[in-house]
């Protein structure tokens, strides 16, 4: 029956593409919102309000991370490297600002930990940069 059977290496990596562009989306929603509408300025105060360390550091991070690494996981640019970016701030979401308030207020959080892990995990896929520089280097 087709929905036992193994996935094929293309059904996967349209699979991850999936994971990757939702995840992405999310991500350089929050990271836009953070840049154009609060802005440095507005991003470290909130940081700073909700106990982040370093929030002056942190805060614009974060905000960098999250737009600009969102675009590149669109494309499977670093794939790994900005998931593992991704698995480090949502842990720091969960941990320093929403543990507190119970696992209904980190549901998203805890899906984008879960999702972006799977992420560093697998790499992106056929149909990303990664894999087209990855046949190059083959090549070499």
């Amino acid at each position: 029956m087709l929905f036992f059977r193994t996935s094929s290496p293309r059904q996967l990596s349209l699979g991850l593409a999936a994971l990757r562009v939702a995840v992405a989306t999310i991500f350089i929603k929050h990271g836009a919102q953070k840049l154009f509408v609060f802005g440095f300025s507005g991003v470290t105060g909130a940081f700073t309000q909700m106990g982040v360390p370093f929030p002056g550091v942190a805060g614009p991070f974060i905000a960098l991370l999250e737009f600009f690494g969102g675009i590149t996981l669109v494309i499977g640019l670093l794939t790994r490297l900005i998931a593992l970016g991704f698995v480090c701030d949502m842990l720091g979401a969960i941990l320093l600002v929403q543990l507190k308030s119970g696992f209904s207020h980190y549901e998203l959080e805890f899906l984008l930990l879960g999702s972006s892990l799977a992420l560093v995990l697998t790499g992106a896929g056929e149909f990303s940069v990664d894999a087209l520089l990855g046949r190059r280097d083959a090549k070499d």
